[in-house]
């Protein structure tokens, strides 16, 4: 007689990709422990180069990790407060990379984008700066929530408009410079919506860093199709190896963290326990659990809650900031 676990409430599976760059700037954390009430995954694509690109990205991750980790008790009952908490995660990031910079002057200019997500009850709530994408796919349908802190928007919107070829808009060299990021100084833009996104038994979330989006957002949403009853380690697997079949040799690094959520898990109805600094805990370096076929992408897995019984791409914002 073989045991074959079940379904976990919430799958999740990581993916990561060095691509056709020299260096790896992406930095993910994802952390949805057995049995807790609420998980995260915090995402951060650098940029400033070899010299601080990578220092960028690990510094906004662990600094947004570490806060909300911090109130990790009480987040479940936060309800209206977990933006709030999400902003202030952010602000941390960002005097981390002042402090960072101030101390190492040769890392001037570099900074990261952030995707930060809080699961919690039937809710998702984020903080997003930069360009890097949360993606939904719900009944055959991808959308991406979050907005897109770049030039691509604007340079969209001419083609749309017929003030610029669909080739030209496509290719535009501008397409990637980001309108707001997190690199010590004020942040131009912050996406955080005061009201949760409803989640729904089936859903499937994707966190990653814009070198997902070399895939068309029609390819993004067949495979998710095709593989929306496998795992989450399946479905990471097979968006990576997409995105290796194209063998783009601009191709950037790729991060991508999956959430399927095949039960809604009711968070327990009581009063917020005070936050204790023995509660704390340091997130452990994310340690790959297996390669792909190709070897040039990892892929971690983590089940979820446990069962009921290149250089700067920095644009300055029109207004100045």
């Amino acid at each position: 007689m073989f045991w074959h676990p079940s379904e976990p409430d919430i799958d999740v599976a990581s993916a990561i990709s060095q691509g056709s760059r020299d260096y790896q700037e992406d930095a993910v954390i994802a952390d949805f422990p057995v049995g807790a009430e609420f998980g995260m995954v915090v995402l951060a694509d650098g940029m400033g180069g070899h010299a601080a690109g990578d220092v960028a990205s690990k510094t906004v991750v662990t600094e947004v990790f570490r806060h909300l980790k911090f109130r990790s008790d009480s987040i479940p009952y936060q309800g209206t407060n977990i933006p709030a908490l999400l902003g202030e995660a952010a602000t941390a990031a960002n005097l981390a990379t002042m402090r960072h910079i101030a101390k190492h002057p040769d890392a001037a200019g570099m900074g990261a984008t952030l995707v930060s997500t809080v699961f919690v009850d039937n809710r998702l709530y984020w903080m997003s700066i930069g360009d890097s994408p949360l993606f939904h796919f719900r009944n055959g349908k991808l959308s991406q929530l979050n907005e897109d802190h770049s030039l691509s928007p604007q340079i969209d919107f001419l083609v749309e408009a017929g003030m610029m070829d669909a080739e030209t808009g496509r290719n535009h060299p501008n397409r990637n410079c980001l309108t707001s990021v997190i690199m010590g100084e004020d942040i131009a833009k912050k996406d955080c919506p005061a009201e949760p996104f409803e989640i729904k038994q089936g859903d499937i979330f994707i966190v990653a860093s814009d070198g997902l989006q070399y895939l068309q957002d029609t390819q993004i949403e067949k495979i998710l199709h095709k593989n929306r009853k496998e795992r989450c380690t399946e479905i990471a697997r097979a968006l990576l190896t997409s995105v290796e079949a194209l063998k783009d040799p601009d191709q950037d690094n790729v991060t991508i963290s999956v959430v399927k959520i095949n039960r809604l898990v009711s968070v327990r109805k009581q009063t917020a326990p005070a936050p204790q600094l023995s509660n704390f805990q340091h997130a452990p370096a994310l340690q790959p659990k297996a390669a792909n076929e190709g070897g040039a992408g990892q892929i971690a897995a983590t089940t979820g809650y446990a069962r009921k019984s290149s250089g700067s791409r920095f644009a300055r914002a029109s207004n100045g900031q």
